[in-house]
Formats: structure tokens, C-alpha cells, sequence
């Protein structure tokens, strides 16, 4: 098939390419000139440190910043370490496995349109992967920006793109009673925080506006999204302009035990029960360890989820500590105390229909599965949940080994974590005067990497099927592992997608007339406060603008039925015991 020459250099990337010239950046404040690459027709520049080792008696502490010495050279022409996580080989959902790990691990990248000089002010797009907080690093390479920023340059709007590292697991969400005291809390966010602080200190020397930055990020990435947008409940300004928050923007258990028990058991594992879980002796014991006991232990906690902290989603978790979050996300948000930024959120159609389990098949496998997400919920608010999907709207797949049941759970666990905390936060957003858009995305090309790598048929448009098309990077799939065939629609919609995106970068909203970026795609809650809320469907049969119900509805978003589900869902009883 014929593409223009554009699109296919966007569409064919290579993860590496050879250099044919020297990039630099200059910090004229302190003489540091940053030395990058050439790849695939843009600027990038790897593995900058911004925060300093983490290991030893920094474990578990805020990040410290990190500088390089005055009249030094740079060289960022390498990726640098992963945070502590597994590693080797990659799942069906990405392509690059992780071969190196460290605790020194807090290094950023940068991408750039090629011949960018310090003066160009160009709005700045800031990642933060997802995982779990658990694994992902900034080498992934279905989250590589080069097509993103090869596109938005043939949008006419030029983005630079920066990728961090940040903490995970143990490394990044201990908690305790003596960490909390000491201030080591949430040292994950803290690191994001601290790459976003970095990225407005020092991306104008890269080409950049310091004061048009937009973070994005999905899953997990999606909830940190979420606590930057409330951290510090608000009170201190914001490092960023703009936030996109995929597949997740809040979730449940915050406030709950999921983080305490694999804590405990993570303790328990590598002996460091001596005394108490939340004493300065246990902290101190789980610094004493060398990197690979702690990270082992942590693997082998996170891997037996279900019957370590009894939780079908994630267990490391942010917490409520004061200071980085003051109070509880629901009742920063219900408050106001939150900032003030334009806000494009959405999900998957088939969302975590990849995280449910695929044995379900009664509707005690149902309920079973459900309460163990969110075991607070009262029985009489349980039953009256299941009540909203009755199982006769959802079709078994005989081939695939799926029931309706299995379907029916899928629906229920996607709303609650994806899509209508997603919307909760949204109308806060909205209500204090902030535009904010929904997606719901209906298009993927992973179907045939489930079936043959995760022997998984049947899951519909599952987590991370955006990235294929925002990033620009569809060709990255093909990587031998499954089939690769995409169509002429999924290469349109590869240039919608991830044009969209950078437009939003740049201009506060997705869409332009006399762009090839998604049409119509308009505020979810209008001023005039009527039909709404809306969602624009990206990709699929049916791409457009829809009221979740009535006559400016399709019947693609109405059968979600929306409104009644997340209002049940979104109230504050059940709110409370969500636990967030």
C-alpha cells in the first residue's frame, strides 16, 4: 500500500537507528552542553540523569535533584537503567524487554523535531508509563515518540516529547508508620514530580516552553496522572498546563490495606519481621538489603496478588500522608483542592477485559470477583451493582472459551476503575471551569497478538490499544511474534491519533478543522450544561461525538448505559467504601 513519504517514516521506525549528527542543548546558566543522537529524523537525547542514586540510605526517601558539574558535557547518546522491577522478556503488550536494572535509575529522554534551537518554545509533552507501578520503563519502544514527533510536525504543530523513570513497587510505594514520620512517602510520585520539576527548570534549553506542558500517561501512569493533578491538594503550582490520563485517572484502595499487606508480606519473605511492620527497625532492615533480595521478594509478592493482598488490581498503591497527598483523592476532588488544568481522559472499549479473569462462568464467579476488587462494598450495594449488568446483555463466545458471565464481570470491573471514576473526576474538573474531554477508544491491532502469545482470543479492544496508534507506532508490533496486518483504517487512524494528541499538547483540544486530527471531538460537559456528559468514540465503525444517552447518543455508547451505572458508582456511599 502507498503511503506518503512522511507517513511511512512515522509508521516504519526502527528502535535504533545510526547517528548522523551531533545535537547539543546548552544550559548557558552553568556551561553544561547535553550531547544527543539523530534517530529516525529527529533529536533525542537519552538517559539524563535528573535524580540521584536512590540505593543505600536514600531507599524508600524522596528523590534528591541531581546536577552535572558546571562547564561539563552531557552525554546522552545511551538509554540509562530501569527502576527495580523483573526483567527479561516482554508480554503480548509491549515489545522491549528490560535488561537492566538499578537503583540509580532516575534518568529521563527527550525528543525533539530535528533542527530545534533553545528559542522555539515548543509545547512539551511529558510521559509517565504504566505497569502496575509495578514494571515500565522509559526504553519501551510501543511508547517510543518518534512517530508522535514526526507527525506533529506534519500537523503543522510541533511537540517535543520527554520520557522518566520513576520508582515501582516496594521501591517506590513502601509504607509504614516510620517511613511516613521520616517523610518517605509516595516515592514514586515524588520522582515524577521531581523529572516534571526538572522538565520546567531546563527544557527551554532544549527548544521548549516551560509554561505549555501537558503529562500523560496510561493505566497506572493514568492514576499518577490523577495524584499529580492533586498533589499537594492543589496549594503549590503545578509544573504542567495540560493532562491526558488513559485508562485510568483514580482508583479504588487508596485508603485501604492492599499496600499494608504486601508490605507485610514482603517483610515476612525476606526476614525482616523482628520487630513490627511499622517500625524505624523494619525500615531499616528492608534498607539493609542488597537490591536483588529486595526486588526478588518483591516480584514473588506481586506476582501472588491474589492471595497476598487479596486484589485482583494493583497493590502498590499511593497513601494518604499529608504532605504529597494531604487527604484522601476523593476528598481533595469533592473540595476543590486540586489543579486547575485541561483534561482529555478516556479508556478502551474492552478495557481490562485482559485482567478479568477468563474462568468466570456463573454469576457467583461474578460476585466473587467483583467483591474481591472491592471487598468494603456492603452486600446490599454489591448485589444492587450486578443488578445494573444483567447478564443477558452480555454474549458468551463459545471459541474463544468465554461466557457472558466472563463478559458481564469485564463490563463491571472496566466502569469501575476506567471509566466512571474517570468521569467523577472529570465533572470536579469541569465544575471549577476547566475543559475536559472523553474518549472512549474503538479501534485495536493486538487481537492477533492475544491469541497467539497470550493464547487469549476473544478480549476485544483491550488496554494499551492506543498506543499502536498515538505514538505513531504500529510498525512496532511488528516484531515476529504474532501476526501484523493492519489496514487502511488502522493507518488513518494512526495519523488521527497521534496527531490528536499532540494537537491537545499544543492547543488545549484534540481537534482542528483543516487537520487530519479526530472532528467534532468537543468538551464532555458543555456550558449550557444540556445532553451531556459526551464522549467522542475514536476509531471503530461508528467515529464521532456522542451524549452518552438520547438522541445525540449511538448506540455504541448507549448500551454502556452510562449515566445510571457511573451514578450508582460515583455515589458518595459507594465512593466511601471504595475506599479512595
Amino acid at each position: 500500500m502507498m503511503r506518503s513519504i512522511l507517513v511511512l517514516s512515522a509508521a516504519a521506525l526502527l528502535p535504533y537507528t545510526a547517528v548522523t549528527a551531533t545535537p547539543t542543548a546548552v544550559d548557558p546558566t552553568n556551561n553544561v552542553t547535553y550531547q544527543g543522537l539523530v534517530r529516525n529524523g529527529i533529536e533525542v537525547f537519552l538517559g539524563i540523569q535528573f535524580g540521584q542514586d536512590t540505593s543505600g540510605a536514600n531507599r524508600f526517601k524522596p528523590p534528591k535533584p541531581w546536577a552535572p558539574k558546571a562547564g561539563s558535557v552531557v552525554d546522552a547518546t545511551a538509554y540509562g537503567a530501569a527502576c527495580p522491577q523483573p526483567e527479561g522478556a516482554s508480554g503480548a503488550l509491549s515489545v522491549t524487554p528490560v535488561s537492566q536494572i538499578s537503583e540509580d535509575c532516575l534518568n529521563l529522554n527527550i525528543a525533539r523535531p530535528s533542527g530545534v534551537d533553545a528559542g522555539a518554545k515548543l509545547p512539551v509533552i511529558v510521559f509517565i508509563y504504566g505497569g502496575g507501578f509495578f514494571t515500565g520503563f522509559n526504553e519501551e519502544q510501543t511508547t517510543a515518540p518518534d512517530g508522535m514527533i514526526l507527525e506533529s510536525v506534519q500537523n503543522g504543530l510541533p511537540i517535543i516529547h520527554v520520557r522518566m523513570n520513576y520508582r515501582l513497587a516496594i521501591f517506590g510505594f513502601a509504607a509504614s508508620k516510620a517511613l511516613l514520620g521520616e517523610g518517605s512517602s509516595n516515592a514514586g510520585l515524588r520522582d515524577q514530580r521531581l523529572a516534571l520539576e526538572w522538565v520546567r527548570d531546563n527544557i527551554e534549553y532544549f527548544g521548549g516552553d516551560p509554561n505549555t506542558v501537558t503529562i500523560f500517561g496510561q493505566s497506572s501512569g493514568g492514576l499518577a496522572v490523577g495524584m499529580q493533578v492533586v498533589a499537594y491538594g492543589g496549594e503549590r503550582p503545578a509544573p504542567f498546563k495540560r493532562a491526558i490520563p488513559e485508562s485510568q485517572f483514580l482508583e479504588p484502595g487508596i485508603t485501604g490495606n492492599f499496600t499494608q499487606d504486601a508490605m507485610q508480606a514482603v517483610v515476612d519473605l525476606v526476614g525482616c519481621n523482628t520487630t513490627d511492620l511499622q517500625s524505624a527497625e523494619t525500615a531499616a532492615c528492608l534498607r539493609d538489603l542488597d537490591i536483588a533480595t529486595l526486588n526478588n521478594a518483591s516480584i514473588a509478592v506481586t506476582s501472588a496478588r491474589g492471595d497476598i493482598s487479596h486484589n485482583v488490581g494493583d497493590i502498590w498503591l499511593p497513601v494518604v500522608d499529608g504532605d504529597f497527598l494531604p487527604a484522601p483523592p476523593s476528598k481533595l476532588i469533592r473540595e476543590g483542592r486540586f489543579a486547575n488544568v485541561t483534561v482529555m481522559s478516556g479508556w478502551t472499549q474492552d478495557d481490562v477485559a485482559i485482567f478479568t479473569d477468563p474462568n468466570i462462568t456463573t454469576a457467583e464467579d461474578t460476585n466473587n470477583f467483583i467483591g474481591s476488587y472491592l471487598p468494603d462494598l456492603s452486600s446490599t450495594n454489591l448485589e444492587h451493582l450486578l443488578s445494573l449488568y444483567p447478564v443477558t446483555e452480555f454474549t458468551a463466545n463459545p471459541p474463544a472459551n468465554l461466557s457472558s458471565e466472563f463478559y458481564r464481570s469485564a463490563a463491571i470491573f472496566r466502569d469501575i476503575i476506567m471509566v466512571c471514576m474517570s468521569m467523577w473526576f472529570g465533572e470536579a474538573l469541569a465544575a471549577r471551569g476547566n475543559d475536559v474531554y472523553h474518549y472512549d477508544w474503538n479501534q485495536t491491532i493486538l487481537t492477533p497478538r492475544l491469541e497467539v502469545i497470550s493464547h487469549a482470543p476473544g478480549l476485544g479492544v483491550v488496554h494499551t490499544s492506543e498506543f499502536a496508534y498515538i505514538f505513531g507506532n504500529l510498525s512496532h508490533y511488528d516484531d515476529g511474534r504474532a501476526p501484523f496486518h493492519p489496514n487502511p483504517g488502522d493507518w488513518a487512524l494512526e495519523t488521527r491519533g497521534t496527531r490528536s494528541w499532540s494537537t491537545f499538547a499544543s492547543l488545549g483540544k484534540p481537534g482542528v478543522m483543516g487537520k487530519n486530527t479526530f472532528q467534532g471531538f468537543d468538551v464532555a460537559f458543555p456550558a449550557n450544561g444540556t445532553d451531556g456528559p459526551f464522549i467522542f468514540v475514536a476509531g471503530g465503525p461508528n467515529e464521532g461525538y456522542y451524549a452518552v444517552d438520547g438522541p445525540k447518543s449511538t448506540e455504541t455508547v448507549e448500551r454502556q448505559r452510562l449515566r445510571e451505572r457511573c451514578g450508582f458508582l460515583n455515589s458518595d456511599g459507594v465512593i466511601a467504601q471504595m475506599k479512595f
